[in-house]
C-alpha cells in the first residue's frame, strides 16, 4: 500500500495541474472569441476579392483576342519547382493541431518527390519548423512569431518572395497548408494551391451578367495583376488568422480534456488515500489489541 504522504503529495500536484489547465482553457476561450470574429470579417473580404478577380479575368478571357494570357493564371503541366508554405503554432498543448498540418505537408512533399519536382519549403510557426529541422528536411526560409500574432505587413513581406518568383518563372506553383477554424470544436485542414489562380470556372455569360465594374479595356490587365498580388497576399494573411483561431479552439479542447482527466485522477487518488488510511488504522488497532492480549 502506498505511503499516505506520497498520495497526499500526488493529490496536491494533480490539483495544481487542474487549476493551471482550467486557467489555460479560459484564456484560450477568450482569445478564440476575438480571433473568431476577425476570421469571419476577413472571410467576407476574401470572398469579395475573389469575385472581383473572377469578373475581370472572365471579361479579359471572353473579350480579348487569344483569351486570358496572364502568368498568374498559367498552369504548368510539368512543374520543375514549387513553393509550399505551411502554418503551425508557436506553442504546443493544443492536441493534434500541429501534427495534422505536418502530415499534410509530408504527403505533399512525397507526391512532388515522386514526380521529380523540386520543392522550396517555407515555414511559419515554431512547432512545424522544429519538426522539419529535427528530421533534417531542408527549408528555404522560416519565420517564428507570425502565426501567434498575425501581421499584414509581415505576412505580405514573407509571401512577396513567392509572388515575385512565380511571376519571373522561378517557381511554377504556390501551395499553402494550414489547419483552419470550422467551429468551436472542429478544425479543418486546408491544402490550397494559391498560384496559379484557377481560371477554369470563368464563364463569359456569367461575367457579362454580373459585371458592375466600369473599367477601360486597356486597364484590365494592369488591374488584374495588381488584384492577384493583393489576392495572394490576403490569402496568406487570412490563413494566419484562420489558423490562430483554430489553434485557440484546439487548445481550449485540449485543456478542457486535461482538466477533466485531472479531476478524475484526483478522485481516484482520494479513493486510494482513504483505502490506505483505513488500512493504517486497521493495522494500528490490531497492534493495540495484540499488545493488550499479550499483557494478560
Amino acid at each position: 500500500m502506498a505511503n499516505l504522504k506520497d498520495i497526499q503529495r500526488q493529490i496536491k500536484s494533480v490539483s495544481n495541474t487542474q487549476k493551471t489547465t482550467r486557467a489555460m482553457k479560459l484564456v484560450s476561450t477568450a482569445k478564440l472569441r476575438r480571433a473568431e470574429e476577425l476570421a469571419k470579417r476577413s472571410r467576407l473580404y476574401a470572398n469579395k476579392m475573389n469575385q472581383v478577380i473572377a469578373e475581370i479575368a472572365g471579361r479579359i478571357k471572353c473579350n480579348k483576342v487569344g483569351g486570358l494570357n496572364n502568368r498568374f493564371f498559367e498552369k504548368v503541366e510539368n512543374p520543375k519547382m514549387v513553393d509550399i508554405v505551411f502554418v503551425t503554432a508557436d506553442k504546443g498543448l493544443c492536441g493534434g493541431f500541429n501534427i495534422q498540418t505536418i502530415k499534410a505537408v509530408n504527403k505533399l512533399l512525397k507526391e512532388y518527390k515522386e514526380q521529380n519536382v523540386k520543392v522550396r519549403l517555407r515555414g511559419i510557426g515554431k512547432k512545424g519548423i522544429e519538426f522539419f529541422n529535427y528530421n533534417e528536411v531542408e527549408m528555404f526560409d522560416t519565420v517564428v512569431g507570425l502565426s501567434s500574432k498575425p501581421d499584414k505587413e509581415k505576412s505580405d513581406e514573407f509571401i512577396k518572395t513567392s509572388i515575385d518568383d512565380f511571376r519571373d518563372g522561378k517557381i511554377d506553383a504556390l501551395h499553402v497548408v494550414y489547419n483552419g477554424y470550422k467551429n468551436m470544436i472542429t478544425q479543418e485542414l486546408h491544402v490550397k494551391q494559391i498560384l496559379p489562380v484557377d481560371g477554369e470556372g470563368f464563364e463569359c455569360e456569367d461575367a457579362q451578367k454580373r459585371s458592375m465594374l466600369e473599367i477601360e479595356a486597356e486597364d484590365e490587365e494592369l488591374m488584374l495583376n495588381s488584384l492577384v498580388v493583393k489576392y495572394v497576399g490576403y490569402n496568406m494573411y487570412y490563413s494566419l488568422i484562420d489558423s490562430v483561431a483554430a489553434e485557440h479552439s484546439a487548445r481550449m479542447q485540449a485543456m478542457d480534456a486535461a482538466t477533466n482527466n485531472a479531476k478524475e485522477m484526483v478522485k481516484s487518488l482520494n479513493v486510494e488515500f482513504n483505502k490506505a488510511r483505513q488500512a493504517a488504522i486497521t493495522t494500528e488497532l490490531i497492534e493495540i489489541i495484540s499488545g493488550v492480549e499479550s499483557m494478560k
